[in-house]
């Protein structure tokens, strides 16, 4: 029988009932220390994850208690070269951790926005802004494939572990090309795939929320992003998140599949030539 289920909204509501039950403190099956279905991980605390991606204690210390979550899969601040001032938009943002860190290096003067999909991490997000006091920290509900933001208005977008699991990759970068200001920049960590995924796993919409189903190839993410319009584009694999990775599902070799790396890109700046050399 044929079914009439979009499939790109049957991923979607798959990734917001996961992360729903994450933000309400349900069992989901993803998680800081065994994010995939099927056998568990090694557990670790959600501090320890985070210290193994590249946060300080310092960072942990700073934010709200339960803003940090574990979901990511490294440390997109480290690359986004934040400054005071600066307006910077986190996609897929959870519960703002962050957002709250971004905030503290853009100061009074600067503003961050988080947008997600998911009710229920805004929800947490808005609500760990009021305990944080972070005036110059928005929350807004919204897909990141249609960005509830205004065209030119943003210097820096993050995000960490979240466009892999859009499953229109291609809006998720026109979008970010059309909010980002011209020379605007992308400071992304996300799951990129190493080889081509076996087709079982493409299927796997637990897999698929679990950050593993939605990887693209290193060239084809490459060509997504020359396509949206994107120059001076980085992609730098994180070898070292094998270590973590080979813990999601032990026995499944995801590590030897895919890796997180580090992805930057710029929005043309006015009179650019658009081959990336400007």
């Amino acid at each position: 029988m044929r079914s009439d289920t979009d499939p790109k909204d049957e991923i979607r509501q798959e990734v917001r009932k996961s992360y729903a039950q994450v933000a309400t403190g349900q069992p989901s099956g993803i998680g800081c220390c065994a994010p995939s279905t099927g056998t568990e991980g090694t557990c670790c605390s959600t501090a320890d994850y985070s210290t193994r991606l590249g946060y300080t204690q310092e960072d942990l210390d700073s934010v709200p208690q339960g803003a940090d979550m574990g979901l990511g899969c490294g440390n997109p601040r480290a690359i986004a070269s934040l400054k005071p001032g600066e307006v910077v938009l986190d996609l897929g943002c959870g519960g703002g951790f962050d957002c709250f860190l971004a905030a503290r290096e853009v100061g009074a003067t600067g503003r961050v926005i988080g947008v997600d999909m998911t009710p229920e991490m805004i929800s947490k997000a808005r609500a760990n802004a009021k305990k944080a006091n972070a005036a110059q920290v928005e929350f807004r509900l919204g897909e990141i494939e249609h960005l509830p933001v205004a065209d030119s208005s943003i210097d820096v977008i993050i995000s960490n572990c979240v466009i892999n699991l859009s499953p229109d990759k291609e809006q998720v970068f026109r979008e970010a090309l059309r909010v980002l200001k011209p020379g605007g920049r992308l400071a992304i960590s996300d799951i990129v795939a190493a080889a081509e995924l076996p087709e079982e796993i493409k299927a796997d919409l637990k897999l698929h929320s679990a950050c593993v189903s939605g990887a693209t190839e290193i060239g084809e993410l490459r060509k997504v992003l020359k396509a949206a319009g994107f120059v001076r584009i980085v992609i730098a694999p994180k070898d070292e998140s094998r270590e973590f990775i080979k813990d999601w599902a032990p026995g499944r070799k995801l590590e030897d599949i895919i890796v997180s790396a580090a992805i930057e890109a710029e929005k043309p700046a006015p009179g650019c030539c658009g081959t990336g050399c400007c």
